[in-house]
């Protein structure tokens, strides 16, 4: 049972004095989209009756067969607590629907829905913890984003060493207003890069808070004359942002990981999870890491993983079991970034992990050293493969993996691949400011 009626929305924008509603979607490469109402339109946006041109969303819609729908989540109902304070903004994040009512096929909360569904018939509810890092970086004198920090502070230091404190705690507090409960703020390894750690949900609000969250960010550094950024890898040399996704599955209120008397006090669901992981990783790679850029953060050397791997404590693996038991017990997927889609992202993880359990796969052995240290011959020895090494790989195996293309479904399969591909051809034929500091004087 939701927590809102449409009585309830009605009454809320009525006392919040909210002269606006911001009906939030997004869109199959990740991007927030919306369609801004006034509220004389509300009893119609509650109605499903808010339409929109889906021709012109990248990966939605075809020209002959644009008119789509917005349905909110009226559960999703929140004031935007940085907009004005009298003639307030509010926003309900929606599905994206056909005119007569069913679900479009290129809707994303709709395709992390139809795994969930077979997780819940499996018996299972899904829940997510995501751990997103970004970076602040100063603008030019026109506003322009630079990458320049500003400061040079590392893992958890303080002001004024770190430059951006005080737009972290402005953030924080932000999304505090929005019912968000946050755990931990801190500054991460590279210079003007952040965390900010939020409490684990059920994987679609999961999936909405994460959207929330980059829109939160973005707007409140833009307000204090900065520029946020999600790219998985802005600067050569330093360590790029990842989103490490902390993933447990539970029944009846227990979570189903943890086993008192199990190898490691983890399940045997746990371990097929893990194999199912690992199983489907590389094409996952395609979906969980969907920008050129996102593969020169996966390299040795700057904490993200790069091999095929899983461990109860090595932090270069790839899936890493924390140290909690109990109802905390999980698994953390550590390749993800935080320019991913997170809606398609939570399916194939999810879909991969159901497959895992349903097959009754098998894990490898733990690798409890460190790989980053191994040589290719010792990786080779233990049967460590390792991920994609660009995009282009991924997308191949996105292609084979049928039981990803399944859950993405062919609209969203077929989208996603045209722009992805056409991204790489595009990325192919620019000519990059290496090349020209390489070759123009040489040659």
């Amino acid at each position: 049972m939701g927590r809102y009626t449409k009585e309830d929305i009605i009454r809320m924008v009525r006392e919040g004095d909210v002269s606006f509603i911001s009906m939030q979607f997004t869109d199959i490469f990740g991007q927030p989209k919306n369609v801004a109402i006034p509220t004389s339109q509300l009893e119609k946006a509650l109605n499903n009756q808010i339409a929109f041109d889906g021709s012109s969303i990248e990966g939605f819609s075809r020209i002959h067969e644009s008119d789509q729908y917005l349905h909110p989540d009226i559960d999703t109902y929140t004031i935007m607590p940085w907009r004005p304070h009298d003639r307030r903004v509010a926003r309900m994040i929606c599905d994206v629907c056909n005119p007569d009512g069913t679900p479009f096929s290129g809707d994303l909360r709709g395709a992390l829905k139809r795994v969930l569904k077979r997780a819940e018939d499996m018996g299972y509810s899904f829940n997510v913890g995501p751990e997103c890092e970004f970076f602040l970086f100063e603008t030019d004198e026109k506003g322009r984003p630079t990458t320049v920090t500003g400061d040079g502070a590392g893992y958890f230091d303080l002001g004024p060493v770190d430059r951006g404190v005080d737009t972290r705690r402005r953030i924080c507090l932000n999304l505090e207003e929005m019912g968000f409960e946050i755990e931990a703020s801190h500054h991460e390894c590279a210079a003007g890069q952040h965390e900010i750690d939020f409490k684990y949900a059920d994987a679609l609000t999961a999936a909405d808070n994460i959207m929330t969250f980059k829109l939160t960010v973005k707007t409140i550094a833009q307000q204090d004359g900065l520029h946020a950024t999600f790219m998985p890898k802005p600067i050569y040399g330093i360590a790029g942002s990842g989103m490490h996704v902390n993933m447990s599955l539970f029944r009846d209120g227990k979570n189903v990981f943890y086993d008192e008397n199990g190898d490691r006090k983890l399940s045997a669901e746990a371990y097929c999870f893990i194999a199912g992981l690992l199983a489907h990783i590389k094409g996952i790679t395609a979906v969980a890491n969907p920008l050129i850029n996102s593969y020169k953060r996966l390299v040795p050397g700057y904490e993200a993983p790069c091999y095929l791997a899983w461990s109860a404590s090595n932090r270069s693996a790839l899936v890493r079991i924390p140290a909690a038991r109990g109802k905390s017990t999980r698994i953390e997927l550590r390749s993800p970034d935080p320019s991913c889609n997170p809606y398609l992202t939570l399916a194939v993880c999810l879909a991969a992990g159901l497959d895992g359990i349903e097959k009754r796969m098998t894990p490898p052995e733990e690798i409890s050293e460190n790989i980053f240290a191994m040589t290719a011959a010792e990786r080779r020895a233990n049967g460590i493969e390792n991920l994609p090494a660009s995009l282009v790989e991924a997308l191949e195996d996105l292609r084979n993996d049928s039981l990803l293309t399944e859950t993405l479904g062919e609209h969203i399969t077929t989208q996603y691949m045209a722009g992805k591909e056409a991204e790489c051809r595009e990325y192919g034929t620019r000519v990059s400011s290496w090349e020209i500091d390489k070759y123009l004087i040489a040659y």
